[in-house]
């Protein structure tokens, strides 16, 4: 009877936990697609790992003038987009620690990545795609596997 119990309070919890990503995921798209009508979006992520994972989003002009800025941060699916204030009207090409100095550590980080991917991109670049924790394992493991051979 007690593993009856704890098997429906893990389906429950996994229920509950599938319904809050899906709800963040839809204020994600939602906030994408109001910043995507406004301008081009440069995105810059800082995940966390055990701190707060942190997401920019600057809607810019072709010239790189930021009409808005917004931010998402925190730990839990109940973290929301806010706005990031400090960075209207300024060029995201020419952004320095200093337009940075109120925002926190994880915030400046992915700010930086946001001005990075906007520079990669514009210049015709590709963003590299960053791998998986699984998918690092395994390419590690691969890779030891075939050099004791």
């Amino acid at each position: 009877m007690q593993m009856i119990i704890i098997m429906v309070f893990m389906a429950a919890a996994f229920l509950v936990q599938m319904l809050f990503g899906y709800l963040q995921l839809r204020h994600f798209t939602k906030a994408y697609t109001t910043m995507r009508r406004i301008g081009k979006v440069a995105i810059g992520k800082r995940p966390g790992k055990i701190r707060a994972g942190t997401i920019v989003f600057f809607a810019v002009t072709d010239s790189g003038r930021i009409l808005k800025a917004q931010k998402m941060q925190g730990v839990t699916v109940l973290a929301k987009f806010r706005d990031l204030k400090g960075f209207t009207d300024k060029n995201i090409k020419n952004l320095q620690e200093k337009d940075m100095a109120h925002c926190n550590k994880l915030v400046r980080l992915a700010i930086l990545d946001a001005v990075h991917n906007y520079k990669v991109i514009m210049s015709g670049g590709v963003i590299p795609e960053k791998h998986s924790l699984y998918k690092r394992m395994i390419t590690k493991a691969e890779s030891l596997a075939t050099s004791k051979k």
